[in-house]
């Protein structure tokens, strides 16, 4: 244990590690700018909302606790992940980062209105300033998880839990009626393009990612 800290310990004082991690959350703090004025743009613009055959026959459901509480968990595990391993960082908040990008750009560019009859959201919560209505396609609530499913997916633990969260997310955001079908299935063939562009744009962090420490 002692050996595992002075390893952990070095990395934090490593000049490119740092530069990496720096430029990590700039990233990161950046997508957030760009997915707050995105999910905006998209949210006054959405036009109808349209039919879905699962929403329909399936009547919605107060998981509200869930989809808030459950994303502070989900954010509050990875934390934890990334303190225990601060190797972690630069790959694992760049890749969010990039999530982040690309789904800002896809509800930039579908504008369509939140299902007739969902749960709504209290309005005395965080996720207000993550998530706006008219922000659908794709569900971050699903993707997020399954990118670091996959991320992770050499640590056999880790990678089922990412994808229980990602199942359970997916799930609970149908039975509320916060996203149309599509988003959630369109998730789970998005991601895995993110994921590899991650590795091809992060090569260096994620090489250190993947050396055991």
């Amino acid at each position: 244990m002692r050996n595992y800290i002075k390893k952990q310990t070095e990395a934090l004082w490593n000049k490119a590690f740092f530069i990496s991690s720096i430029g990590a959350l700039i990233l990161l703090f950046t997508s957030l700018v760009i997915n707050y004025y995105a999910g905006s743009f998209a949210t006054h613009s959405a036009s109808n909302s349209v039919t879905d055959i699962i929403l329909d026959n399936v009547a919605a459901i107060d998981v509200s606790f869930i989809f808030i509480y459950g994303s502070a968990i989900f954010w509050v595990f990875i934390l934890c992940l990334l303190i225990a391993k601060p190797k972690n960082i630069p790959f694992i908040l760049k890749s969010v980062a990039l999530f982040i990008f690309v789904r800002s750009v896809s509800v930039s560019l579908t504008h369509i209105a939140p299902f007739a009859w969902q749960i709504h959201l209290p309005t005395n919560n965080l996720m207000h300033f993550f998530t706006f209505g008219g922000d659908l396609f794709f569900s971050g609530h699903t993707g997020l998880p399954f990118l670091l499913a996959l991320l992770y997916w050499k640590n056999r633990a880790l990678r089922y839990i990412f994808l229980l969260t990602s199942i359970t997310f997916a799930i609970v955001v149908l039975l509320g009626h916060y996203h149309y079908s599509i988003d959630v299935f369109a998730a789970f063939f998005i991601t895995p393009t993110i994921a590899h562009l991650s590795k091809m744009f992060f090569e260096a962090d994620h090489k250190l990612f993947e050396t055991k420490v």
